[in-house]
This record gives C-alpha cells, structure tokens and sequence, in this order.
C-alpha cells in the first residue's frame, strides 16, 4: 500500500488545488502544495508522528499539522470535506487534465456550466470555449492532448505504487503455512512504467489456506472473485489484484506465462508448436503423447525450447527472441553495477534535506562516488546565486571522502532555455565536477526550434547530461516534440549523456527512446534526481526501465569507475 506519507501529500495536494478552484488564497495554496511536497519526500512515517513531530517538516505548521493528525484519527478532514463539497465531482475530475489547471476547470463550470471530461470535449468540438478569456484555438488542442493522457492512463498507477502494494502482498502471503513460493508477475515483473492490475503467482500443494488470506488482507475494499485457482480482490484504493495459486511442479511454466506479454509467449508458443510440443501455464507437454517434459522451473522451459533464459524487462516481442537464438542477448545492467547518483538535490533549492543528511544517505547504499546538483539560478524560484552555489561546492569539499571512502562531485542542474543556452558562462561552469541540463520551461516550442535547443545544449562542452530529455509527466504533462534522432546524433558526436531519470512520474528517457539512442552509441546515465533522503531508493525504478531498454553496464556512465567517469565528464576538453 501507498506510505502514510504518500497518502497525505495527496490529500494535502488536493486541498490546495480546492482552495485555487474555489478561489481561495493563492498564498495558502502555495503552504499546502509545499507541505505536500515535504511530507511525500520525509523520511519518517507521518503516522507516527505527534503535532510537535509534525510540525519539524520544513514547511509544516501547526494549522496543517493538525490536519494531518486529524485524518489519521479519523479518516478524513473536514476543512478537505467542506470544499469537496462546494464543487462537483465531475468539475475536481477536470482538474486532473493535464494543462487545464483548477481555475481554468472552475472557469468552465461558472460559464458553461461543463462539469465533466466528457461534456468539456463536447463543448471544445461545438466551439463553445472560444468565447472565454484565454481559452483559444492552441489552448482547445493542448487540452484536448491532455484529455487523451488522462484517458490513456484510465485506472492504471505508477510503478512505484504496484511495486509497494505488491511487494507487501507476497510478504504476506509467503509467511502462510504451506506456501512453497511466492512473487509478483505480469507487466509488474517486466517493469512496465504503469499498471492496470497487479498478478500474484504462488506455488502450493493446497490452495484454500493461501486463497483465504489473500481475501482477508487489510486492505481489501471487496473481493471480486474467490475461487480454488484464481481469487480476485479491489483494494481500499481502487487497484485490482490477481492471485493464481498452483501446484509447484508446474511453476515454472506458469511464470513464464503469466510474465507475458502477450506478443513475447505467442512467440515462445510458435517455437514450441515447431518442435512438436505444447506450452501452457501447466507445463510443457510432448503435443503426441501428452506427457509433460519439464515445467519447474523458467530456466528449463526456455532451455528445453533451445533458448536462454530471457530477463523479464525484454519479454516485449522487440527482438529478444532474436538475440537469444544467437547468443546475443544482452548482460543487462542491475541496480547492483550502479556506483553513483548523479543528478540529486538539497535544501539549498527545492530539496528537503540536507547536503550533510543527502550524503550520509547516499553513503549508506554504498555508493563509490555521489553527486550534488542543485539547481541553477535561471528557475528562479529556486534563489539560487553564485555565492550560493560556491559556498556549497566549498562544503562539498570538505566532505569529500568523510562518508565511508565515498567520492563527492559538486555539479549543478542548468536549464536549457527556448535558444540552448544555460545558466551560467563557461568561466563558472569550469568549476563543476558535471553539469546536468533540462528543459524546464517552454515546452510548447515548435519541433524545429525544439531540437535547435537541445542540440545546443549537447554542443555545450560545459553540458555532460541531458536531464529527463523528453520533460514528460506520466498521466500528467506529454513529452516535448522534438526530432530526437537528431538529438541522440548529437549525443554520440559530442559525448553527452541522456539521463534515464528515475523518479517514477518521469521515467524519462522511456524504453522505446533508450532502445533507439543506444544504437546510435549514446551513453547514459541512470539517476535518482532524488529532492530527499527517501528517494534515493526510487533508483531501482530507472533500472527497470534501463533493462527494458536493453542497456548494459557500459552503456551507463555511473556503472563505471571514477576514474573513468571522470574522463567522460571532460568531454574532450
């Protein structure tokens, strides 16, 4: 299940987006949406915090301290509940179309009176919207763009939010008397960035005990379905879980199909059927005789079809099967080759711990090397300056080496402005260990202009990242238009990595677009871009996604050995 944490940040984020709705106080939104975000990235359980221990998280003061004491004794917020109240559901539904915004959803509501997606598309295709303030014919198409991410993303949740409950899932069910085995399955175990509902698959010679306990969890809203094989539940929070208990002689069969995808076991099934055989979740059967030749483990299956095992993150249908009838199949990187973060913040910007407290963090994961890089002064809401940023680098120093061996890079986050220029001159970028750059403004920009400006920035010989090069938010913002071919071009002429940036909203490069840079010889870099101690650990999440886009070890910068790493981030100069 979601972390307490999690749950009340997003009830404090929707209350600041009630009190913009409603028209209430900007600035009072503005605490909510920041103890919204310091709550999420703490790293203590809120839960178990008193109204002192609350209010030591930056940002949190005793108005909404207790607010979140009042939700954990009694389920809800009355301040929350009134203001849900004023507006209809259908009308706090809009706000989460992405580039709508609150004032913009109570706009429609006041003026036209649209008060759900679907009537808002109606009145965008009659032509209705034309007639309102700041509502043109380039605002109806991004809206419109919006309306199809939101749908896109239906009831499906992040990653991160599967791999949590799943996670508790099977920890559960593992400790019930005669469970044999126990993992999650389906597009969870191929790391798919979100997740329509979540497969458990366990391995038991009676599945009543198993089958019970699944229905009993805590946190099941209603069972769906309960059966001797299969049981259904929908958990308090709206997610459906599957779990499939088998016999554990046919374990290995029934992970492999209940792994997928789809298009990568209709393969697996066509080489079986080529060698007279048949493939289920069963087993694998002589197709003459019926009588089953292996099934317990995955490893036999796909040896007995003349094939290696295939790691989970490549079961797509995208050549896999290829490469293992070659021998060609990639070492795909794990979380374990990673030596370094490279693109973290503190509380000098829009962090929430600090540089002393990121550090000793970071050297608890064992890390060889760590960077810091805070934003640059250009996002202006961050305050940074000069004297800022050389005092910082000045700490750094004197930390370097003091945290278990571990190696400190000062760096600094650019950003990428509409022309490809960033922050600061060459003079003062020569004094950073790297420099991360991202777009963090002007994502409308026409293509052409929208790959100029990236280009520039690889060119850059102060530039060693592109920071989540496509700017998307699942669900929430898309990705910039641009002709990345060029870009990834750019990348391998100049020597400038592409972050596959980790934070499970971004996932950023995607698989498809890692797949496509790598065959230009790009390289990466795999980061937390973590504003917390807490999600130093979302790291894994960019690792999944890596694998799914078949990099390796030497494809990812912060895989190597400083010395290495080092020589990269000179990029020639």
């Amino acid at each position: 299940m979601a972390r307490p944490n999690e749950e009340v940040a997003t009830l404090l984020q929707e209350y600041a987006d009630l009190i913009s709705i409603t028209g209430g106080d900007a600035y009072k939104a503005r605490a909510y949406e920041k103890a919204a975000r310091a709550i999420g990235g703490y790293h203590e359980d809120v839960s178990t915090l008193d109204l002192k221990g609350l209010q030591r998280i930056p940002g949190v003061g005793k108005s909404i301290a207790e607010k979140v004491l009042e939700y954990f004794e009694t389920g809800s917020v009355h301040a929350v509940e009134e203001l849900r109240a004023k507006i209809p559901a259908g009308v706090r539904r809009l706000t989460e179309i992405p580039t709508l915004g609150p004032k913009r959803a109570m706009t429609l509501y006041e003026e036209l009176g649209v008060a759900s997606v679907e009537e808002l598309v109606d009145a965008i295709h009659a032509g209705r919207l034309r007639g309102l303030k700041g509502f043109g014919e380039k605002t109806e198409e991004n809206i419109l763009r919006g309306v199809r991410l939101l749908r896109q993303a239906g009831e499906r949740v992040p990653v991160n939010v599967a791999m949590e409950l799943a996670e508790e899932i099977v920890a559960e069910l593992s400790r019930v008397a005669g469970c044999r085995r126990c993992v999650y399955a389906g597009s969870l175990r191929r790391w798919r960035e979100t997740i329509g509902d979540i497969d458990i698959l366990a391995a038991a010679q009676q599945p009543g005990p198993l089958m019970d306990a699944f229905t009993s969890l805590p946190y099941v809203d209603y069972v769906v379905a309960h059966g001797d094989t299969k049981s259904s539940i929908r958990t308090t929070k709206g997610l459906q879980v599957d779990l499939r208990v088998v016999a554990p002689d046919a374990w290995g069969a029934a992970l492999q199909y209940f792994t997928g995808s789809k298009q990568h076991n209709i393969r697996i099934r066509e080489i079986a059927v080529h060698k007279k055989l048949k493939l289920s979740e069963y087993g694998l059967f002589d197709a003459r005789s019926g009588e089953r030749i292996v099934s317990e483990s995955e490893e036999e299956v796909y040896e007995r079809l003349g094939l290696p095992w295939i790691d989970p993150a490549l079961r797509e249908d995208r050549g896999e099967i290829e490469a293992a009838l070659r021998g060609e199949l990639p070492r795909l990187v794990t979380e374990r080759d990673i030596r370094g973060d490279l693109h973290t913040h503190t509380d000098l910007t829009d962090g929430l711990c600090s540089l002393e407290e990121m550090v000793e963090a970071a050297a608890r994961r064992g890390y060889a090397y760590y960077a810091i890089t805070d934003h640059a002064p250009n996002l202006r809401m961050q305050r940074m300056s000069d004297e800022k940023m050389l005092a910082q680098r000045e700490r750094v120093r004197e930390l370097d080496g003091r945290y278990r061996g571990m190696r400190l890079l000062h760096g600094a986050e650019l950003n990428i402005d509409p022309e490809g220029n960033v922050d600061w001159p060459d003079a003062f970028l020569a004094g950073f260990d790297l420099c991360v750059a991202s777009v963090h403004s002007h994502f409308n920009l026409p293509r052409e202009e929208m790959t100029r400006r990236l280009v520039r920035a690889c060119e850059n010989p102060y530039v060693n990242i592109i920071g989540h090069p496509t700017a998307r938010l699942i669900g929430r913002r898309p990705g910039i238009d641009a002709d990345f071919d060029e870009v990834f071009r750019a990348c391998a002429r100049t020597g400038t990595a592409l972050e596959v940036n980790a934070f499970p909203d971004r996932l950023d490069l995607n698989d498809e677009l890692i797949l496509r840079a790598k065959r230009y010889g790009v390289k990466f870099a795999i980061d937390s871009d973590a504003h917390s101690t807490v999600h130093l650990g979302l790291l894994r999440y960019g690792v999944g996604t890596a694998q799914r886009g078949w990099l390796t070890p030497d494809d990812v910068i912060n895989t190597w050995p400083l010395a290495r790493l080092r020589e990269f981030l000179r990029k020639g100069r």
